[in-house]
């Protein structure tokens, strides 16, 4: 396998796990004190989940409303048919993922499972105390560097509060499915649902920045995507080439393509490998990493203070920037016909406005005195 980006040549990872020539010492990572979970986030994703936190009765209505589901329940099947980490099980899961937390300066480490899967994947579930779930695959498949980054993404979600609005999402998306008799129509109700899954593409892009940040090796993060996209073996696999795949994905072909493209996402809880290696080394090549490993990044005690303006605003400027960055065909008739970025900023910005009052509505509703539907 030829060189990474950065100048090292990782080496296939034995399915014991032993660390190889690119992992960086304990030394070498940083502990982001304080680090507030805004450092990571992607703009989008960030200023859905300000609105979400500043409306504090919002989650307990949510669980009035579906007391059916049964977090316990969850815990309780995991318990019985996972294995649970600790330092007797699994125990260089446990010293992985206490590495990642210490970079991420996470106080208190989340309950962890491996369940028996032959797929390279993982999830962070819950609402009251959200635990990770990691396929035996991944402990397997992965190096340290590489299983540390993917914990770190998981532990992203957690800190993000992501465990909690995704569980919440996916009850509402049930229960909007189950009423697409209603007369607002299956449209709207799909149209709720495509929004819904468009953050929570973006806070998958934002777990990929805490692993990062967890991790702080971007070879292995890139790495951990191409595994995703191809396997464990990266013996034959060149990241040069896997970021090409990533442009000619963006950009190549014509409007055909980009329908194509739209219908293989929009329904999609998780951008493409390549889309996201290709976010990922955009963020990084931006200085955004290098800027959080510097010091700079907001701290966990300004968050009460987070602007909701601010981050709606911040989250149609990111929209405007990656219409304006994108080769896609389609976007590149968009702007030749003078649709323009600003009218996706602007749109952008109306909905996460729109989601923002629709949540205040539900969460007075539930409030002692609130307003009855």
């Amino acid at each position: 396998m030829t060189a990474d980006d950065d100048g090292t040549t990782p080496t296939a990872a034995a399915s014991g796990g032993t660390p190889d020539a690119t992992t960086p010492p304990d030394r070498r990572r940083i502990t982001l004190t304080g680090i507030s979970s805004r450092a990571w986030e992607h703009p989008a994703d960030r200023g859905a989940l300000t609105a979400l936190r500043e409306l504090r009765g919002f989650d307990d209505v949510v669980r009035t409303f579906f007391g059916m589901w049964n977090e316990r329940a969850f815990r309780l099947s995991y318990l019985a048919s996972a294995i649970r980490v600790d330092h007797r099980q699994y125990p260089r899961v446990h010293r992985l993922l206490a590495e990642a937390a210490t970079a991420l300066d996470v106080p208190e480490l989340p309950e962890l499972f491996v369940t028996q899967s032959p797929v390279l994947g993982a999830q962070a579930i819950g609402l009251d105390k959200p635990f990770i779930v990691v396929n035996t695959a991944c402990v397997q498949q992965l190096d340290d560097a590489e299983l540390r980054t993917l914990l770190g993404h998981e532990l992203g979600h957690v800190r993000s509060g992501h465990a909690v609005y995704q569980t919440i999402l996916t009850i509402l998306t049930r229960w909007a499915a189950n009423l697409s008799w209603l007369p607002v129509g299956a449209i709207a109700l799909r149209a709720i649902i495509a929004a819904m899954l468009e953050w929570w593409r973006k806070a998958e892009l934002s777990g990929d920045r805490a692993g990062l940040l967890a991790g702080q090796d971007p070879a292995a993060a890139q790495r951990l995507l191409m595994k995703l996209a191809g396997g464990g073996d990266l013996s034959q696999i060149d990241t040069a080439a896997f970021l090409e795949q990533a442009a000619e994905y963006d950009g190549g072909g014509d409007l055909r393509d980009s329908l194509h493209k739209f219908r293989m996402t929009a329904w999609s809880t998780h951008p493409v490998p390549v889309a996201r290696a290709a976010a990922l080394r955009q963020w990084i090549d931006s200085g955004g990493y290098a800027q959080v490993l510097a010091g700079d990044y907001p701290r966990r005690a300004d968050d009460p203070a987070a602007s909701v303006t601010e981050e709606i605003k911040a989250a149609a400027q990111a929209y405007r920037e990656e219409f304006g960055r994108s080769q896609d065909p389609l976007v590149g008739l968009l702007r030749r016909l003078g649709s323009g970025a600003a009218d996706v900023g602007e749109w952008a910005s109306g909905a996460a406005g729109r989601a923002r009052s629709w949540m205040g509505a539900a969460s007075s509703t539930g409030r002692p005195g609130g307003r009855r539907s």
